[in-house]
C-alpha cells in the first residue's frame, strides 16, 4: 500500500510561521527596551484585535458548541494571556537566542501532554528524548553568562519554560477546537481575549504611564501585533488544523535556528561554546522524542520496519 501523499501547503504555512516567530523574540526585546511590559502587551493585542475587527465580515463566527466554552477559555488563558506574561518576564532577563532555544522543548511537551490528556501513547524513546531535551535546556541556562541582553538568564529561561508549558496546552486545545471552528476565527478570539485580559493591568499602581513613546519600540509592537499575531498565529493555526498536533509542534524546532540568526544580526547576541553544546543536546533530545512518529509516517502501512 503506498504512503499517503503529504499536503505541503499547511506545512509551508508552518515553516513561514516559524520564521516569523523566530524574529518575534528580537522584536519583543526591542519593544521591552522602550515600553513597560503591560503597555507593550496590551498595545500588541489591541492592535491585533482592531485588525480582526476590520476583518469581521470575513470571519466565520459561530457560538461555542455545548461543552466547548471551557476549552475556548482555557485556550485563550494559555495563549496569549499567561504565555505572553511569562515570555515578557523571560525576555526581560534572558537573551532572545536562549529563549528561542527553550522553544525546542515544545514538541516533547506536546507529546507528553497529548499522552496525559488525549491518552496518546508516549513511547520510552519519546520519554528519553524529553528527558534529554530538558537536561539540555537546564545546561543552556546554567552555561549562560549575564550581560546587558541577559541580566538574569537562569530566571529568564525558567519563565520561558513556563511559557512553553502554556504553548503546549494551547497546541493541544487548538487541535481539538480546529475540528469544529475556523482557525482564523480562533486566532481572532485570542486577540480579542488578550486585549481584554491585559487592559486592567494598565490601571495597576505599579504600571506607569509611558513618559515617551520610542519609535523603535512602537514599530516593534506594530510588527508583533500585525505580522506576528495575524500572520504567524494565523498560519500556525491553519497548519495545525490540517497536520497532527505533534507534527505541527515539531516545526518549532526551527524557531531556535531563526532566533539565533536574528539575534546575532540585529541585537549582536553571542553564544558561548558551552551554550552551543547545550543547544545541540536540546536538539538531540527533541529529535529522539520525535523519532517514532517520524518513522511511523515514513513507513508504508503493512511494511516491515527495521531497527529498534
Amino acid at each position: 500500500m503506498p504512503v499517503p501523499a503529504i499536503d505541503w501547503i499547511p506545512r509551508l504555512g508552518l515553516l513561514v510561521a516559524m520564521l516569523l516567530w523566530g524574529s518575534s523574540f528580537v522584536a519583543f526585546k526591542i519593544a521591552l527596551a522602550g515600553l513597560h511590559p503591560y503597555w507593550m502587551l496590551w498595545l500588541r493585542m489591541a492592535l491585533a484585535a482592531l485588525c480582526f475587527a476590520l476583518l469581521l465580515a470575513r470571519l466565520r463566527i459561530v457560538p461555542p458548541r455545548p461543552g466547548d466554552l471551557k476549552y475556548w477559555l482555557l485556550m485563550v488563558l494559555f495563549e496569549p494571556c499567561l504565555y505572553f506574561l511569562f515570555e515578557a518576564v523571560a525576555l526581560a532577563n534572558t537573551s532572545a537566542a536562549a529563549a528561542g532555544m527553550i522553544t525546542a522543548l515544545l514538541p516533547a511537551l506536546v507529546a507528553l501532554l497529548a499522552g496525559i490528556v488525549l491518552k496518546e501513547r508516549v513511547t520510552p524513546r519519546t520519554g528519553a528524548g524529553f528527558a534529554l531535551a530538558i537536561a539540555g535546556a537546564a545546561w543552556l541556562s546554567v552555561a549562560a553568562e549575564s550581560d546587558a541582553q541577559a541580566p538574569a538568564p537562569l530566571f529568564g529561561n525558567l519563565f520561558e519554560l513556563l511559557a512553553m508549558l502554556c504553548a503546549a496546552g494551547y497546541t493541544v486545545l487548538m487541535k481539538r477546537l480546529s475540528r469544529h471552528y475556523d482557525p482564523l476565527f480562533l486566532t481572532a478570539l485570542q486577540a480579542w481575549a488578550g486585549a481584554l485580559f491585559f487592559a486592567p493591568l494598565l490601571l495597576l499602581p505599579s504600571t506607569p504611564w509611558p513618559s515617551h513613546w520610542p519609535a523603535d519600540a512602537l514599530l516593534a509592537v506594530a510588527y508583533l501585533g500585525t505580522v506576528i499575531t495575524l500572520g504567524a498565529y494565523g498560519l500556525y493555526n491553519y497548519g495545525i488544523s490540517r497536520v497532527p498536533a505533534v507534527q505541527a509542534a515539531g516545526f518549532t524546532n526551527l524557531i531556535p535556528v531563526f532566533t539565533v540568526m536574528f539575534g546575532f544580526a540585529i541585537l549582536g547576541e553571542r553564544f558561548t561554546p558551552a551554550q552551543f553544546a547545550a543547544s545541540a543536546l536540546v536538539f538531540a533530545g527533541v529529535g529522539l522524542s520525535q523519532w517514532d512518529d517520524w518513522r511511523r509516517h515514513r513507513t508504508p502501512p503493512g511494511a516491515a520496519s527495521t531497527g529498534s
